[in-house]
């Protein structure tokens, strides 16, 4: 699959990981819609990288659907890259009682349902390209978390989403098989992304030193570069690749 000419989507483009997505895809030639909440951001990369900007929650149908349709009126849709999400932290039980379930059903709703979400409307549209000469006809990469293996204290709504973006990686991509439809996960580690910077700089630097090597903070540029190559390698399918300085994370 070449980048170059083709339509990609890509869902919390407006900053972290999707803006770093974003950009490499348009630096590469690609047409980018960048789906998002965050307005005037996703706007404002949109309008830097020539790209396009739809306001989306990912767990409308109604929003999903008017991105992919942007996305079709501009050419070929040939890629959905998901990094839509939000990472709540809560105990089960905490000093204000149990985990509100509120909290707890958002972040399935957006993290999983959203991810479903956009998968299954974007797969709908890819299923109808011709297919490129090895006979595929999109890819699909969504984001999970090395919480989705070592969940930390405070991370079962999180951790909970994260791993059913990592269940559901395989058996879509054999779904989708006959359609000539690829669907990748990368489960990130410890990244500099702007859920991460709310913390205070001792965290950061704590978190940044517990990583093996390079012990470092992840970058969007990092997760770009993995997006890329997975583009690609159309041998790259139905897997699940942790991009995580081989971090394994403790209980807190």
């Amino acid at each position: 699959m070449q980048i170059k000419d083709k339509v990609f989507i890509v869902t919390g483009g407006a900053s972290g990981l999707g803006e770093g997505t974003a950009r490499m895809l348009a630096r590469e030639g690609a047409k980018v819609v960048i789906a998002d909440m965050q307005v005037e951001k996703g706007e404002a990369v949109a309008k830097d990288i020539g790209g396009v900007f739809v306001k989306c929650d990912v767990s409308s149908e109604a929003d999903g659907q008017a991105v992919v349709d942007k996305a079709t009126s501009l050419g070929k849709l040939a890629g959905l890259v998901n990094c839509a999400g939000i990472a709540p932290a809560e105990k089960t039980v905490g000093k204000n009682g149990a985990h509100k379930l509120e909290v707890f059903t958002k972040t399935i709703m957006v993290n999983l349902v959203g991810t479903f979400n956009m998968i299954r409307l974007a797969a709908a549209a890819m299923a109808q390209n011709e297919p490129e000469s090895t006979g595929e006809r999109g890819v699909l990469i969504s984001t999970a978390s090395v919480a989705a293996y070592d969940g930390q204290i405070g991370q079962a709504a999180y951790s909970a989403s994260k791993g059913g973006v990592v269940g559901m990686t395989l058996p879509i991509a054999r779904d989708l098989s006959r359609n000539g439809i690829r669907n990748m996960t990368i489960a990130p580690g410890i990244f500099g992304t702007p859920m991460l910077f709310t913390m205070p700089q001792d965290v950061q630097d704590a978190l940044a030193a517990g990583v093996p090597f390079p012990s470092r903070l992840g970058t969007p540029e990092d997760y770009a570069k993995l997006v890329k190559h997975i583009v690609e390698n159309d041998m790259l399918n139905g897997e699940v690749i942790r991009l995580d300085g081989a971090i394994r994370l403790a209980p807190k």
